[in-house]
């Protein structure tokens, strides 16, 4: 079943949920645009499986079709690469009347976010997920970004895409693990506020969770799109799992990462009494179906000190969100100085 969520930031745009419809991507930009010059942006893996059956039938639509693919992984999505890029949009040349096509993950979306923001002081650009990941969350809400040896995503610009299309269909294609991987961020939701998706999981409705996911970020998006307040609750297990990310050399998936960072974060709620028991125990259950991990062997002050580098912090404070089950996640100003002990609390709980 065909579904639309749109999304009314600084700059409304539809998100289209179908199975199969990376076949007819063409005839639905068609409905947006007017034929011009676009850049597929892919990735080594990405590439070999859709390049083709996207490229056909935005040509046969009428566009005139250009590729740049750069080689799979977190390490691609740099300074180095989106050098490349510019260069490669100024070498074909591609003008502010063109658009970019990111077709991957998070790390392409992300990227081609970015060089569409910069390149020629902005140009228009579709996001066509191919993770769950991207699909549920880093395709939506305009955050673009490239990472620095420093930390993820340090360099980077709000701008939001003019067209998002997930084709459910893509996901019969993914490994197991990154499959898992993005489950991470369809609990994430279910934990900030919308326990609905714990059900949906079980039911195992894939369409619908992408849905509600999509949903729930559209809804924060639309409230805060500059990141200043209620949107940050989607960081939900992202400033321990970033940190965690960047300890391991991005060895650990970001999914698996997050599913760390969530695990420890309710793990201290659970010790403040902002979250029970039981709350624990229905996200590690959640986490353990898709075999995502739950511990670390990372100790406390080391979490802490990389946590120090996250984007997110403001001087000597950074916002943790804390899950409440029931009562939906809140944002808590925290001393840089207290988030050590914060990890250690979570650290000494013992695991479900």
């Amino acid at each position: 079943m065909s579904r639309k969520i749109t999304v009314k930031a600084s700059k409304s745009y539809d998100v289209l949920i179908d199975g199969g419809c990376l076949a007819k991507c063409g005839e639905k930009l068609l409905e947006y645009f007017r034929p011009c010059s676009v850049c597929i942006v892919s990735d080594t893996n990405v590439a070999p499986i859709y390049m083709n059956t996207v490229k056909s039938s935005l040509e046969t639509s009428g566009f005139a079709v250009n590729e740049f693919v750069f080689p799979a992984g977190e390490e691609s999505k740099g300074p180095a690469t989106l050098l490349e890029l510019w260069r490669h949009l100024a070498s074909v040349p591609m003008t502010r009347s063109d658009m970019l096509i990111a077709l991957g993950g998070g790390v392409t979306g992300d990227l081609t976010g970015f060089a569409a923001a910069t390149y020629q002081r902005g140009v228009k650009y579709v996001q066509i997920p191919t993770s769950l990941l991207a699909m549920v969350d880093s395709s939506v809400g305009g955050k673009t970004a490239i990472d620095l040896p420093e930390g993820k995503n340090l360099c980077g610009a709000f701008c939001q895409p003019s067209l998002v299309i997930c084709d459910t269909e893509c996901l019969d294609t993914l490994p197991k693990k990154e499959y898992s991987c993005g489950m991470a961020e369809v609990i994430k939701y279910a934990m900030i506020d919308r326990p609905i998706i714990f059900d949906l999981i079980e039911k195992n409705d894939i369409e619908a969770l992408i849905y509600e996911c999509i949903d729930d970020k559209r809804e924060k998006v639309e409230a805060d799109e500059c990141d200043n307040g209620v949107r940050q609750l989607l960081n939900l297990g992202h400033t321990l799992g970033h940190a965690i990310e960047k300890l391991e050399g991005f060895k650990t998936s970001h999914g698996e990462a997050v599913a760390i960072g969530m695990t420890l974060i309710t793990r201290y709620a659970v010790t403040q009494n902002m979250c029970s028991e039981s709350d624990l125990v229905q996200l590690i259950s959640a986490l353990k179906k898709y075999d995502l991990p739950t511990e670390t062997q990372l100790s406390a002050s080391e979490i802490a000190g990389a946590a120090m580098g996250d984007k997110k912090r403001k001087g000597n404070t950074v916002t943790l969100v804390i899950p409440r089950g029931k009562l939906g996640s809140v944002l808590v100003p925290t001393s840089t100085s207290d988030v050590e002990g914060i990890v250690e609390a979570a650290l000494r709980k013992d695991t479900k």
